[in-house]
C-alpha cells in the first residue's frame, strides 16, 4: 500500500512535466532497439568468423603457389606437377601434400551449379569446387562420415581448355548432400549433375565429409556446399599445393619447402605461401571490423543514454529543492527521497523499454528481409531490459543521493 501511495506523486509529477520524461523514454527506446540488434549482429559475425573450415588443426596447414604453371604442353605440366609435389613431400616435417585449385576461406576458388536432374531449369545449389590430384581428405584432415576417399583409379589427368573429360566420382560435404537429397540419410551412390540439359555431367557420390567451407566461406549453409573432384589439371594458373606440416613445425617447413622448390627448378620461379591462419584473418577482417564498429556504437549509445538520465535527474533535483525540503521537514528520510527518484526513473525507463522491445522486433524484421539475417532470438529481448534498468539506476543514483542530502532548512529557504 505504501508503494502504491508513493506512485501517485510520481505519476502526477510526470504528467505535469511530460517533455523531459518523454525524451528520456524515447532515448531509451531507440538505444535499446539499436543495441539489441547491434549485439545480435556482432554475435552472428563473430560466430561466422569462428566457424570451422573443415580443415583439422589449421595452424599446421599452408598453401604453396608456384608461378609459371603453364610452361610446356599437357604432358610436361603433368610431369612438373608430380615433380613439385615430390619435392615438397621430401622436406622433413611435411606429413601430406595435395595439389588443389582452391583453399577454404581463401577467396580464391571456383563454383559450379549442381542439379538433381539434367532436365531441371533451376539449379539445386551452387557448390564450391576443389579439384585435387591427391588426398585432400588426408592433407586437410577432413572428417569422412560416409563412404571412402578417392582411390588411384579415380583420378583423371586432363586439360579443361581442350578436353571434355570429366570426373565420375566425387566427395561432397554433408551440407550439400542434404541439400541435394533432403529425404535421404545415406548419400553414397547417389548421382547428381553439374549443369543441365544435354551438356550436363553426371557424377556419383563415393564419400561425404562432415564439413568443408567454400573458398569464400559464405553464410551457412551455402558456405558449406562443396565438392571434391579427383583431377589433375593442366593450363590452370591458379592451382597450388596444400601442405600439412608436423605440429609446431609449420614455419620451418615453409622456409625449407620454398628453398627446395627453388633449388630443384631448372628455371627461376616465383613461390608464394600463405598459412590458413592468415587466410582466416583476411577472410573475416571485415566481419570483425563490423563487430568492433557496432560495439563502439553500442557503448556510445549507452553513454549518451546515461548522460541523458543524469541530466534529467539533476535538473529535476534543482527544480524540486523546495519540494524536497518540505518532505524532509515533514519527516521524510534520506532513503525515502532516494527511493522516490529511483522509482521515478524506473517508471520512465520501463516505458522506454516496452517501446524499445517493439522497435527491436520491427528493426530485426527489416534486417531479416533486406539482409537475410535470422530472426532475433528471444533471450536478447529478455536480457536487454535489465541492462537499461541497471543503467538507469546507476545514472540516477548520483543526483538522487544529492537530493537526499539536501537539508530542510536550505531547501525551504526563500530564493
Amino acid at each position: 500500500m505504501k508503494t502504491l501511495f508513493e506512485m501517485r506523486p510520481i505519476f502526477s509529477a510526470l504528467l505535469r512535466n511530460k517533455l523531459g520524461p518523454f525524451l528520456v523514454a524515447t532515448q531509451v527506446a531507440l538505444s535499446l532497439a539499436i543495441l539489441v540488434n547491434a549485439i545480435y549482429i556482432v554475435n552472428l559475425r563473430l560466430d561466422a568468423a569462428a566457424r570451422p573450415s573443415g580443415v583439422a588443426n589449421e595452424l599446421d596447414v599452408f598453401r604453396v603457389h608456384i608461378g609459371n604453371q603453364k610452361l610446356g604442353g599437357h604432358e610436361d605440366q603433368m610431369a612438373m606437377q608430380k615433380r613439385e609435389a615430390a619435392t615438397i613431400r621430401a622436406v622433413p616435417g611435411v606429413t601430406s601434400v595435395a595439389r588443389t585449385n582452391s583453399f577454404p576461406i581463401s577467396y580464391a576458388g571456383s563454383n559450379s551449379s549442381v542439379f538433381n536432374d539434367r532436365k531441371q531449369t533451376i539449379k539445386t545449389a551452387d557448390s564450391g569446387i576443389y579439384f585435387t590430384a591427391d588426398s585432400l581428405v588426408k592433407t586437410w584432415g577432413l572428417q569422412l562420415i560416409q563412404g571412402q576417399d578417392f582411390q588411384a583409379g579415380d583420378y583423371i589427368e586432363t586439360d579443361p581448355n581442350t578436353s571434355k573429360e570429366f570426373v565420375k566420382k566425387v566427395i561432397v560435404s554433408k551440407a550439400l548432400a542434404e541439400k541435394l537429397f533432403p529425404d535421404q540419410t545415406n548419400f553414397v551412390g547417389k548421382e547428381f549433375f553439374f549443369g543441365s540439359g544435354d551438356d550436363a555431367k553426371d557424377v556419383r557420390i563415393i564419400g561425404v565429409v562432415e564439413t568443408l567451407q567454400t573458398s569464400s566461406g559464405q553464410t551457412e549453409p551455402r558456405g558449406a556446399y562443396t565438392t571434391l573432384m579427383p583431377a589433375r589439371l593442366s593450363n590452370i594458373s591458379y592451382e597450388g599445393y596444400a601442405v600439412r606440416a608436423e605440429p609446431g613445425q609449420r614455419d620451418r617447413v615453409m622456409k625449407e619447402v620454398e628453398n627446395a622448390l627453388r633449388r630443384d627448378s631448372t628455371t627461376p620461379i616465383k613461390v608464394t605461401m600463405k598459412t590458413m591462419e592468415k587466410m582466416r584473418i583476411a577472410r573475416y577482417r571485415s566481419e570483425k571490423g563490423l563487430a568492433w564498429m557496432l560495439l563502439t556504437v553500442s557503448v556510445l549509445l549507452m553513454l549518451v543514454t546515461a548522460s541523458g538520465i543524469v541530466g534529467m535527474s539533476t535538473l529535476w533535483v534543482a527544480q524540486r529543492r523546495k519540494q524536497i525540503g518540505v518532505r524532509r521537514a515533514l519527516g521524510a528520510r534520506k532513503v525515502d527521497i532516494l527511493r522516490y527518484f529511483i522509482t521515478e526513473n524506473i517508471v520512465i525507463t520501463s516505458g522506454g523499454i516496452v517501446v524499445g522491445i517493439a522497435l527491436s522486433i520491427g528493426l530485426n524484421q527489416i534486417l531479416v528481409s533486406q539482409f537475410e539475417l535470422s530472426k532475433l532470438p528471444l533471450p536478447y529481448l529478455f536480457f536487454a531490459p535489465f541492462i537499461f534498468w541497471t543503467l538507469g539506476l546507476i545514472a540516477t543514483f548520483g543526483p538522487a543521493s544529492r537530493a537526499a542530502g539536501i537539508s530542510p532548512a536550505t531547501a525551504t529557504r526563500s530564493a
